[in-house]
């Protein structure tokens, strides 16, 4: 039995994945943990929502949860007051974004955990690339017979969200050619990639019984989706999101997944059938958006018509509009429409890069957006 906790409709929470950078050199700086000692020292108010990920060149802020996008914003900005009291006095700084521009993954360190530890030894080559950065939004659904449902409707919006939160077209010192590398990084790990579609919690459940039995995965979170439920909080996690190096490029993405779950709710409570399509355009479409980012031109539905991302996701931000209202975070979705006018981030990080032919000068971009985004 996989049990789902009981959560309130459309709460949030939102994980947000962080580098730490030589203040100097710029490169990643294996930092976290010192830096977790100093909150546990320092800031112990702190300990849940400044904490540890996979590699020691990274730093995770948790909100609470949240009942608005407002909420989130407050949440993780005062998280990052706190955190940016001790990076301060260590000369490091701070960037967000799905890959360094330039870090070599060869010299990074993975944390002494075991569950980290297990999935680097068994992923061996894989699983010492993951030099990536993400952000996982949460949002609450009030009955476990809707998650699978909103969870097969939510994959045709994945090229919409990978699309806008493209921010990484350099890894390894190397221009990818794609607006999202870290997409098709990180699907390279068993059990990471898109969901199967499943049409009922106990399939859902006869096939994590089948992947612990096998020894596949020795827990429940080591199935790594794009999207996934979250039993344990109650949520729907949606996972497809590169690092965003602005809090105003955070709220906005959370203001859109919010709004996308709670009409699919609210659809499914009015005894609607949610859309689905077939696996092979989900597939196709992540791979479009993480090649073209804000070019691609997606499968739109079962009827395979297809469009440019860009006209898909303002049609969007005018159905989800009312949607928004309801929420309180009609501000933060609209405020799409002016980041997509200013440009989404691998298309600000692709023109300092044209523009000043460094690396470096792309990194000290993403380090200058995110201090920032924030004040």
């Amino acid at each position: 039995m996989v049990d789902f906790a009981r959560s309130p409709r459309s709460t949030l929470g939102v994980e947000w994945e962080l580098a730490l950078l030589d203040g100097e050199s710029l490169d990643l700086t294996p930092a976290a943990e010192s830096l977790l000692a100093d909150v546990a020292d320092r800031a112990p108010a702190f300990e849940k929502r400044i904490v540890g990920e996979m590699l020691t060149n990274t730093i995770e802020l948790v909100t609470d949860v949240q009942t608005t996008v407002s909420g989130v914003a407050e949440d993780l900005a005062t998280s990052m007051g706190a955190l940016r009291t001790l990076t301060e006095d260590r000369g490091i700084e701070l960037m967000s974004a799905g890959t360094h521009p330039f870090a070599q993954w060869q010299t990074q360190e993975v944390r002494a955990k075991d569950r980290y530890l297990e999935l680097v030894d068994r992923t061996q080559w894989w699983g010492r690339n993951m030099l990536i950065f993400g952000v996982h939004v949460h949002v609450g659904v009030d009955s476990r017979d809707k998650v699978l449902p909103i969870i097969n409707a939510l994959l045709a919006y994945v090229p919409h969200l990978q699309a806008l939160s493209a921010s990484s077209p350099f890894w390894g010192g190397t221009d990818t050619g794609y607006a999202s590398n870290r997409a098709m990084m990180f699907q390279q790990l068993p059990t990471a990639g898109l969901p199967f579609q499943f049409d009922s919690w106990a399939a859902y459940e006869k096939y994590v019984d089948d992947m612990l039995t096998t020894g596949i995965i020795d827990h429940l979170n080591e199935i790594r989706w794009d999207i996934r439920p979250a039993p344990n909080w109650g949520t729907v996690e949606v996972r497809v999101c590169d690092g965003l190096p602005t809090l105003e490029e955070i709220t906005a993405m959370t203001a859109f997944i919010q709004c996308l779950i709670d009409d699919f709710s609210a659809r499914l409570d009015a005894g609607e059938t949610l859309p689905t399509m077939p696996d092979w355009f989900h597939d196709e479409n992540k791979w479009r958006a993480a090649r073209y980012g804000m070019d691609a031109i997606i499968i739109e539905n079962a009827q395979a018509d297809e469009r440019l991302v860009t006209e898909c996701i303002a049609d969007e931000l005018v159905r989800l509009a009312p949607v928004a209202e309801r929420l309180g975070c009609a501000r933060e979705l609209a405020s799409i429409s002016d980041l997509m006018a200013r440009g989404v981030p691998y298309q600000r990080l692709q023109d300092v890069f044209h523009t000043t032919g460094s690396l470096t000068e792309v990194t000290r971009s993403l380090i200058r957006d995110l201090r920032t985004s924030y004040v």
